[in-house]
């Protein structure tokens, strides 16, 4: 796993550039192995998800978030440098909440 580009990414995505993110995050899944795929596609869906909140599209950060626990879940607790666990709370937090708080 590419630990300072998947770190890059979540910076972007915490500086509201879920746009970027998701690029950068889309060209990481793509050269990924297959049993790291999973993990590239699940960071893809959080930065989308926060895109989404951004337009105020409500159906597609709900299908984002829900996509994204799925894909990252067998990555919990932690991978890559990347906490999943706190990842999956914050993608539960803000299904709750009805819109993307902060990225941890």
């Amino acid at each position: 796993a590419d630990v300072v580009r998947i770190a890059e990414g979540l910076a972007l995505v915490r500086e509201g550039r879920g746009f970027d993110a998701h690029e950068l995050f889309e060209e990481l899944w793509r050269a990924a192995d297959p049993p790291e795929r999973d993990l590239y596609q699940g960071l893809v869906h959080v930065a989308v998800a926060t895109y989404q909140d951004g337009r105020g599209n409500e159906v597609g950060r709900t299908r984002q978030l829900e996509k994204a626990l799925r894909r990252l879940a067998p990555y919990a607790p932690a991978y890559a440098g990347v906490e999943i666990d706190a990842l999956l709370a914050w993608c539960r937090d803000s299904l709750a909440a009805g819109h993307c708080g902060a990225l941890p």
